[in-house]
């Protein structure tokens, strides 16, 4: 097993050179961030992720969880974990200073979660789930259930969950059976059963807070008809302090592929006469209010793609540096490790191309969260409002995919040692395989691009945003170093343009070609941001004076990736763009009673 190193030097040049955080640092309620805190909270996570949670990665997945008399019992470990982990504060992170947090940008918080992921994703996930819960809760929580509950999940005193999915529903919320029957005290009594609840049992916390879709005795029918409540494990006695067990329990847990360290229950609410809840909002208006846990989630899962990945070609790298096979294909020198050999080189060389990508994309989009939040313009703020939106689904899709990818290269580069548990590697690709499915798998993360993000306003966020992509092109042409690109970059985005074009002008009988389409837009739309993103990225690399902080050396590296990713990546738009306009008249054309 190889030691985790926290990749700090690309986080800080990303955070510094593209993703604006001087200018977030500027902006109100944003004043006390400096680089000096920023360089401090990045180096204690690093220390933390190394030192604590990289640690217990591999016998939590192999020790794993288990259901005893209804009582789910996590690995060893992870209590004292999860201590370290609220009493040092890194829940609240970037939540507000007014609930306990520490109220910091997104944008600083972003790179601190990938570590957690990428050295302990098992762990990671649950207070994950209180970030995503706290984030529901400060838009529809009223003041009374604010200081009940918020600053309990702020702090990470208690733990949450969100319940959305039911064994006859599974994506199709509108199937959605929980019931939830008012009482005259003003709670609800919830009666059904939700699956796949990541956390929902388990001893870490005193408390868990769990956030339930369930429908009211007149709501109808449909998603229009689902309210949100607060369900807790533990009902509070006149103190606040948890005490009478509420009638939830979990009845069963998952035998997952991967993520072991993680319970994924399936709860029963009701079999004792009904959990008692709170209602959050409105009566009826539940789903939007669980899209905001939703969102905050996706862009999670999406920063897990790149955690993993991030780890995944730690260990590639450092197994390719100390295998000793076969002949150095330049000198012919036997004895040498396989990193001399071409195809090695290339496989490594495409996963840090991938991961920085990645990297580069989703800290651009944790700076937007943040000027969406702060900027004193409403029109700037929208700006970028509207640009996290429209990328929401590429975050989550497309980063999870190309997680998974670079997971299963890793592999590759281990060879038959990669198939072996023993070495760690596998753990990645299996732990991997789940982010491209929860929280919306990749088909309906592109249906949501396709028809809410694109559709519905024909286009014109994106249009938008290429424009702003198309900045880019002069800059890459005036630079000496990157001239060259400056034809690959604006081919990529006539590419986009046509295959956007392609998608908003087609008629309402044309939908299902449409909709056939999405996934491969959603590939081209990333794709696209990627080298957008390491275009900015290798800019900056040239632009760097000699006696930046960054040597030149690695600022060249950043420049001579961003060309490979261009020539292996970058060249693939073309052929989306090609699916996206031909593949849809064939797929729907085709009879499946032949398949």
């Amino acid at each position: 097993m190889y030691a985790y190193q926290a990749p700090l030097r690309d986080m800080q040049f990303i955070l510094h050179t593209i993703a604006g955080l001087e200018e977030i640092a500027s902006l109100p309620n944003c004043e006390d961030v400096s680089a000096e805190l920023v360089s401090a909270v990045l180096e204690e996570a690093g220390k933390f992720a190394a030192g604590v949670l990289a640690p217990l990665n591999q016998s939590g997945d192999r020790q794993g969880c288990r259901l005893e008399q209804g009582v789910v019992h996590t690995p060893e470990g992870w209590q004292a974990a999860y201590d370290q982990f609220r009493d040092a504060g890194w829940v609240g992170l970037a939540l507000p200073q007014e609930y306990g947090g520490q109220g910091l940008p997104k944008l600083v918080s972003t790179p601190v979660w990938e570590m957690w992921f990428s050295t302990n994703m098992a762990f990671a996930m649950l207070p994950q789930l209180n970030v995503s819960q706290a984030e529901a809760l400060q838009i529809a929580a009223s003041l009374e259930q604010k200081q009940t509950w918020l600053t309990k999940v702020v702090s990470g005193e208690w733990a949450s969950t969100m319940n959305l999915t039911e064994p006859q529903a599974g994506s199709d919320l509108a199937a959605t059976r929980t019931r939830a029957v008012p009482e005259a005290d003003g709670t609800y009594k919830l009666f059904g059963q939700k699956i796949f609840i990541s956390y929902g049992e388990h001893e870490l916390t005193p408390n868990i807070v769990h956030l339930v879709l369930a429908r009211l005795p007149d709501a109808p029918a449909g998603v229009k008809g689902l309210s949100l409540f607060i369900v807790p494990k533990y009902l509070l006695d006149a103190e606040g302090k948890p005490s009478t067990r509420n009638d939830v329990r979990c009845i069963a847990i998952e035998h997952k592929m991967g993520i072991h360290g993680s319970p994924t229950c399936t709860l029963s609410y009701g079999d004792e006469g009904g959990a008692i809840g709170y209602l959050v909002g409105e009566a009826n208006r539940g789903l939007a209010t669980m899209f905001i846990m939703m969102n905050e989630a996706r862009f999670g899962v999406g920063v897990q793609g790149v955690g993993l990945a991030e780890r995944a070609y730690q260990y590639a790298l450092n197994y390719a540096r100390t295998r000793v096979q076969g002949r150095d294909a330049i000198t012919g020198e036997s004895g040498q490790p396989i990193i001399c050999h071409p195809d090695v080189q290339r496989a490594i060389l495409s996963m840090r191309a991938r991961v920085m990508a990645m990297r580069s994309l989703l800290y651009t989009a944790a700076g937007w969260f943040d000027l969406a939040h702060h900027h004193p313009d409403p029109a700037i703020a929208d700006q970028y409002r509207r640009y996290v939106d429209l990328l929401m689904p590429v975050a989550k899709g497309w980063c999870t995919e190309v997680g998974n990818e670079v997971c299963d290269d890793a592999i590759q580069v281990f060879g038959g040692m990669g198939f072996v548990e023993e070495t760690g590697i596998a753990q990645y690709f299996r732990d991997a395989r789940i982010i491209t499915i929860y929280e919306g798998t990749t088909g309906i993360q592109a249906n949501d691009l396709i028809g809410r993000k694109i559709l519905r306003e024909q286009g014109a966020t994106l249009y938008e945003l290429i424009a702003e992509m198309q900045q880019t092109e002069p800059a890459l042409a005036h630079s000496a170093a990157l001239t060259q690109l400056a034809l690959p970059f604006k081919t990529l985005l006539t590419d986009l343009k046509t295959a956007s074009d392609w998608i908003v002008t087609q008629d309402q009988a044309q939908q299902a070609q449409v909709l056939a389409a999405a996934t491969p837009f959603l590939y081209l739309l990333g794709t696209v941001c990627g080298a957008w993103q390491l275009a900015r990225l290798a800019l900056a690399a040239a632009a760097k004076p000699a006696d930046s902080s960054f040597d030149p050396a690695y600022c060249q590296s950043l420049i001579e990736l961003t060309q490979f990713y261009f020539h292996s990546f970058g060249v693939q738009a073309s052929a989306y763009a090609a699916t996206v306009r031909q593949a849809g008249e064939s797929l729907i054309a085709f009879d499946f009673a032949q398949a």
